[in-house]
C-alpha cells in the first residue's frame, strides 16, 4: 500500500473529543505539517480497509507508516514540537498498557463528550489542511 508522505491525522468526524483534538493540533501546528481527514471519508475508509484498523481509533499516517491509538497520540505530540513533544517520554511504556488507557477513553467518548449528527465541515480557513 502506498501511503501519503504528508502527516495525516484520521479522526472520528462525529466525535466531539476527536474534533477537539483536531482543533488543538491545528492551533499548535506552527509549521503547518498536519493534514486531516475523517475516518468516515473515502481516504479514511480506504486506510481502514487496507490496514485493518477500525473506526474506534485515531490514525496517524507519518513517514509512510500508519500509527493508531496511543502510538498515534504520542507521535502527533512529538511532531507538534516542544512542549507537547515531552509526552513522548511515555513511549517506553508497554503499548498494551498505553492502549488500555486509550481504549477506556475511546469506549466512553460519546457518553462523556457527546457526538455530532454529521461529520465536521471545515471552515474556509481550515480547508487547506483537510484532505
Amino acid at each position: 500500500m502506498t501511503l501519503h508522505t504528508k502527516n495525516i491525522v484520521l479522526f472520528d468526524g462525529i466525535c466531539n473529543v476527536c474534533n477537539g483534538t483536531v482543533n488543538f493540533i491545528m492551533k499548535h501546528d506552527k509549521q503547518h505539517k498536519f493534514y486531516f481527514s475523517s475516518l468516515q471519508s473515502p481516504l479514511g475508509q480506504q486506510v481502514q480497509q487496507q490496514t485493518g484498523h477500525q473506526l474506534d481509533s485515531i490514525l496517524y499516517i507519518r513517514q509512510n507508516k500508519v500509527w493508531n491509538k496511543s502510538n498515534a497520540v504520542l507521535y502527533i505530540a512529538k511532531d507538534l514540537g516542544f512542549p507537547w513533544s515531552l509526552c513522548f517520554i511515555f513511549k517506553p511504556l508497554p503499548t498494551s498498557l498505553r492502549d488500555r488507557c486509550y481504549d477506556f477513553i475511546a469506549r466512553n467518548r460519546y457518553k462523556w463528550f457527546g457526538k455530532r449528527e454529521q461529520c465536521r465541515i471545515p471552515t474556509a480557513e481550515e480547508r487547506q489542511h483537510f484532505i
